[in-house]
């Protein structure tokens, strides 16, 4: 159900019976205060602007033709052209009743079908998962999941590191290390992080030794086997660490998402092949270079985007073509969705601008660099532990949880044990999600414990407790929530409010969806709990005269604010609890 597109329709309707012309599109918005009506059509002022014409006397002639009897109450011309509309009540009931009994909440699937490739989390397979990729992952997911929650075919891909010159590295110091009697198995992989820093160590620092490592990368992209086989200890090391922080976060990545940038590595000869055939590059240095007169600099000259080494290795370029190739023209994808930090800007205007060119991606494809700002810590300066060191993404959830078990035993402390761990972990990690993604994602945001974990405000567990609060009103009325999706009455101003902005759901994720921003749906959700708590202090249940039809309304009403925070959450990657 989406109210606001209903009324665009019958407003373009008006508009094109009026005799405006028909590239004219109505701006509707939902109306701020009660007295101006519950929308708004505010688009004729910047019509009668253009035409030349009355707004109050155009604005008239849309009134005039409007056919909104079935969902309006009353229609009034106000100010200087504006036209606000007031919704029925038996229009919302019905309409409420409807959604309370349909499974996804009356959101109805995306018109055409769109398959979407969306590209997220992309850890290297060298490391330890850090704090730089928590944004990519949820925000990805969270966006996999709505798409999905829509109808879209959406391929997950998880383009991992898995290739470049620090795998030489590795395969480098692993192999010296195998010569000289090392136990691989017992050393390598049970310190991947301190393993990678000996090797960082050999690379800056030992003569010889990063010629070494660059001649084991185009070993490896040759298809070297001693190489591969040595390389692959990593890999699998590193996959199974990406797969238990995801288990934590409640991410739907697996293993069978991996797209790692080692997948493409057939398809790289044949990417300078049709670059080459199309003239794009160009031999400079040694190096094949695609220069870029659109990313020109302030004096002229052209931006270099590099393809492939003097020695013969390909770059994360190459990847990233190679990717647009298989996504476009072998997958078919209509929208291809990557997740990565702004830094990163440059680097995807040169990877499209070259892959439209080269025809690696087609024309019906859109190609999305979804940019998100940093996280930074109280001084205003990237996250970092106390010593300066990056934070390990595990190390981060555990400090959630522990901080949350802290609050809980507070607010709580009749909690048994069990209770305090499961609620614990549940209000930890879904603060630390909704911390991030309740900021638009191409903002920086600074991490603050306090506000994440507090119980009012735009928090996950303001928004989770109020979940627990409204489940907890079914058992007090000893009724089946899921009983009650029949009978509504519409009585007063709070309910009305909270009827509307239940039957916008559908609103927030379309807007989601189409301009890949989590945080809207963040907004709602918070939006909807507000008024939901105006609407129970202003509105009895379960008190003493209150008559059977309007508590059973009211509890329709609080049946479908809690399915819709559990779906909104869920859609989010968080989970609610029944208690807490």
């Amino acid at each position: 159900m989406n109210i606001k597109s209903l009324i665009v329709e019958k407003a373009s309707q008006a508009m094109l019976a009026a005799g405006l012309p028909e590239d004219i599109n109505p701006s509707v918005t939902q109306s701020t205060k009660p007295q101006f009506g519950d929308y708004q059509i505010n688009g004729v002022l910047s019509v009668a602007k253009k035409l030349k014409a009355n707004p109050r006397e155009l604005a008239q002639q849309v009134i005039n033709n409007l056919e909104i009897d079935d969902i309006a109450e009353r229609v009034e011309l106000a100010g200087p052209g504006f036209i606000n509309i007031h919704l029925k009540n038996a229009f919302l009931e019905s309409n409420i009743i409807a959604v309370n009994k349909n499974k996804k909440l009356g959101v109805l699937a995306h018109q055409p079908v769109q398959k979407v490739v969306v590209d997220y989390s992309a850890p290297n397979l060298a490391k330890e998962m850090h704090v730089g990729h928590l944004r990519s992952t949820i925000i990805g997911d969270a966006m996999a999941r709505v798409l999905e929650f829509r109808g879209d075919n959406v391929i997950r891909h998880n383009h991992m590191g898995d290739w470049g010159t620090q795998f030489g590295m590795l395969i480098a110091h692993l192999e010296q290390m195998i010569e000289q009697g090392t136990d691989l198995e017992k050393v390598a992989l049970a310190d991947l992080e301190g393993f990678y820093r000996d090797a960082k160590k050999r690379f800056d620092n030992e003569e010889g030794f990063a010629d070494l490592a660059r001649s084991y990368v185009v070993k490896l992209q040759a298809g070297d086997e001693y190489c591969k086989s040595l390389w692959k200890m990593f890999i699998d090391t590193s996959i199974k660490h990406s797969e238990e922080v995801y288990d934590r976060l409640n991410v739907t990545l697996t293993r069978e998402h991996i797209r790692a940038e080692s997948s493409y590595n057939d398809l790289l000869p044949k990417i300078m092949q049709r670059l080459n055939e199309s003239n794009l590059v160009v031999e400079d240095q040694g190096a094949q270079v695609v220069f870029i007169d659109e990313f020109a600099n302030s004096e002229g000259a052209p931006s270099p985007f590099i393809v492939q080494k003097s020695g013969g290795g390909f770059l994360y370029s190459t990847t990233d073509l190679a990717a647009c190739e298989y996504r476009s023209n072998e997958l078919m994808a209509d929208r291809i969705l990557i997740f990565t930090d702004s830094r990163q800007s440059l680097h995807f205007k040169q990877v499209e601008n070259t892959a439209r060119k080269a025809k690696f991606l087609r024309e019906e494809t859109s190609y999305e660099p979804s940019l998100f700002g940093a996280m930074l810590g109280q001084d205003g300066k990237p996250f970092k532990t106390r010593t300066g060191g990056t934070v390990k993404l595990t190390s981060l959830l555990d400090e959630a949880v522990s901080r949350a078990s802290q609050y809980l035993e507070q607010r709580e402390p009749n909690l048994s044990a069990d209770n305090l761990n499961e609620i614990a972990r549940k209000v930890g990690i879904g603060a630390v999600k909704f911390a991030d993604l309740s900021k638009h994602r191409s903002n920086d945001y600074v991490f603050d414990w306090d506000s994440m974990l507090s119980f009012e405000g735009k928090t996950a567990p303001y928004l989770q407790y109020a979940y627990a609060r409204i489940r907890s009103i079914f058992r007090k009325a000893q009724v089946n929530s899921e009983d009650l999706s029949d009978s509504v009455i519409i009585s007063n101003e709070q309910e009305k409010a909270l009827a509307i902005k239940l039957l916008q759901f559908e609103e927030a994720l379309d807007l989601m969806s189409s301009e890949v921003t989590p945080h809207v749906l963040c907004n709602y959700l918070y939006e909807l709990t507000s008024l939901y708590m105006t609407f129970y202090e202003s509105c009895p249940i379960l008190k003493e005269g209150v008559s059977e039809q309007i508590r059973y309304s009211r509890l329709s009403l609080c049946r479908l604010v809690s399915n819709t925070i559990k779906t909104g959450l869920d859609l989010l990657g968080i989970e609610v609890m029944e208690s807490m």
